[in-house]
């Protein structure tokens, strides 16, 4: 399917903020890169955003995320993949990404034993936000096209 909009040009304002609030949370949070492309790839799987999970797992793998880590976010509930810090976030992830059952005190407890104050709000500003790509991505059917020169680079690192 072709790209229905160019959203970034119809809406340019709107697009910065985006990207502005992706540049706090990768420059002035304590939220570790890969626990963010987790979190990303597994809000992205939620939200069925194809170009999202392209690209979060292309940086997973720059950070040398284990391709069978990056396999496993699908279904990390039954994966001894993850430590518990990732478990939790997660966790939080797929409960605030599908709020039909909103956040339960058991659910804000359980991600409260890794993150607390800032951090969590961090957290819950990262979710939001790839929430937001997620449905441009969906609504406007982006589709994730790797450069053949980024491809060309991932393999010759390997």
């Amino acid at each position: 399917m072709a790209l229905r909009l160019a959203y970034w040009e119809a809406a340019p304002e709107a697009y910065e903020r985006l990207i502005a609030l992706g540049h706090y949370i990768n420059t002035a949070t304590a939220l570790e890169p890969v626990l963010l492309g987790l979190v990303y790839l597994r809000a992205s799987q939620m939200n069925a955003c194809g170009f999202c999970m392209g690209m979060h797992a292309a940086e997973l793998r720059k950070h040398h995320e284990p391709e069978s880590r990056i396999d496993a976010v699908a279904s990390w509930k039954t994966s001894d993949a993850f430590t518990g810090r990732e478990r939790a976030a997660l966790a939080y992830t797929e409960t605030v990404t599908d709020l039909t059952g909103g956040v339960s005190e058991a659910d804000f407890a359980a991600v409260s034993e890794f993150f607390e104050g800032k951090d969590l709000a961090d957290l819950t500003f990262a979710i939001a936000g790839i929430n937001a790509w997620n449905r441009l991505g969906v609504a406007f059917a982006a589709e994730w096209k790797p450069s053949k020169r980024a491809e060309t680079a991932e393999v010759a690192k390997a």
